[in-house]
């Protein structure tokens, strides 16, 4: 069960068509979108405000040119891609190219084959065969209460190296952000004694 929840965090975020947020996002007005720090939320060193704060730049082509950021070909349909005007420091590895899904931040790196990176970093495995490679780790995981309406969300933070058919000789380095509504543990505890969901006997 752990992995397959594992595997779901991973690939979520760079598979999930772009779309609305379940929280919407509060502005502030201490954030400049010019001075983010691309290489720190790439790094999992940033926070959910600062990447939904990067949203006009993500989806509208000319907000992003006045970053400095350039409009690339779309070679795959879940990633909206950009060249930097100039190169970003991850974890060590330099690039101009980088990448959005709908909750990620990513770096598009010059490397052929993703491990490396993954086993430097200390990710654990989610897929790993001759043609797909997939690790991560969730490095936060936390409920958090809004403070107006008191309702439990869960936020998450999850760090991820993969590699992609439709970008070959290149690795993905990339952290999601994500707040989502926290499970009513009365409908949890209804739905794992519901009819034909009850624990098979030993």
């Amino acid at each position: 069960m752990r992995i397959a929840v594992f595997i779901c965090l991973l690939i979520a975020p760079l598979l999930a068509v772009a779309q609305p947020d379940t929280v919407k996002p509060t502005p502030s007005p201490r954030l400049d979108p010019a001075r983010i720090d691309l290489g720190a939320l790439i790094e999992c060193r940033g926070d959910l405000e600062e990447f939904r704060y990067l949203g006009p730049a993500r989806v509208d082509p000319l907000q992003a040119v006045a970053l400095g950021w350039r409009p690339l070909p779309q070679a795959n349909l879940f990633m909206t891609e950009y060249a930097l005007v100039r190169p970003i420091s991850v974890f060590g590895q330099v690039t101009q190219h980088i990448a959005f899904t709908a909750d990620n931040v990513i770096a598009v790196l010059d490397l052929p084959d993703p491990r490396p990176l993954a086993q430097q970093l200390a990710l654990e495995t989610a897929i790993d065969t001759a043609d797909k490679a997939m690790f991560g780790k969730e490095l936060v995981s936390e409920e958090t209460l809004d403070p107006v309406s008191g309702t439990a969300y869960i936020r998450s933070v999850v760090l991820n190296v993969s590699n992609v058919a439709s970008h070959p000789g290149k690795t993905l380095l990339g952290c999601s952000y994500s707040l989502d509504l926290a499970e009513d543990p009365e409908a949890a505890a209804d739905t794992a004694t519901a009819p034909g969901l009850e624990a098979s006997p030993r």
